[in-house]
């Protein structure tokens, strides 16, 4: 098994990481999805998001599992799955991720949440910036023995509702 950083946006290089707006409707920011042919369950060890958001702002955070709809997102490539593991085996294409397909499999910023029919809710947050200050951040770490898990067939999503749009950066690190 190995550990994976995945993060809202293509992993950063040269440039740091993006951070993605939120606009004020709800928004799947992070979605992932298992290869097809992977017959083990994923586990959530940790997620978290932080925002710019201004005081006057509500921010609404889910960190849920829908079953067989995913939204379209902007698809990940490879190297954005950061691998926690350096002896762990390198992520392609269905294994142990799905991506580079249509545009509904691991990927972020969706431009399109679909028709979801029944979600697994693991956490809810609701995030309201200090007077004082701008931003508002939230992580969490499962108990170990205790933590989430999907399967293949579902689609792992950090969805955002914000009152005031804001900018973003959220990212799960699972166990597969």
């Amino acid at each position: 098994m190995s550990l994976y950083f995945i993060a809202n946006g293509p992993a950063p290089t040269a440039a740091a990481q993006v951070a993605v707006t939120t606009g004020t409707a709800i928004k799947t920011m992070l979605q992932l999805k298992l290869g097809a042919n992977y017959t083990q369950n994923a586990k959530i060890v940790e997620w978290g998001i932080s925002t710019d958001g201004v005081a006057a702002s509500v921010i609404k955070v889910e960190l849920l599992c829908t079953s067989t709809v995913g939204g379209t997102v902007t698809e990940y490539v490879a190297a954005d799955f950061i691998n926690l593991d350096p002896l762990g085996a390198a992520v392609t294409d269905d294994n142990p991720f799905a991506f580079t397909a249509a545009g509904d499999e691991s990927g972020y910023t969706a431009t399109a949440e679909g028709t979801i029919a029944a979600t697994r809710v693991f956490d809810v947050q609701i995030l309201t910036p200090p007077a004082a200050a701008a931003g508002a951040a939230y992580v969490k770490q499962f108990p170990l023995g205790r933590e989430p898990m999907f399967k293949a067939a579902e689609y792992c999503r950090i969805r955002v509702t914000a009152t005031v749009a804001c900018n973003a950066y959220c990212y799960l690190v699972i166990e597969v």
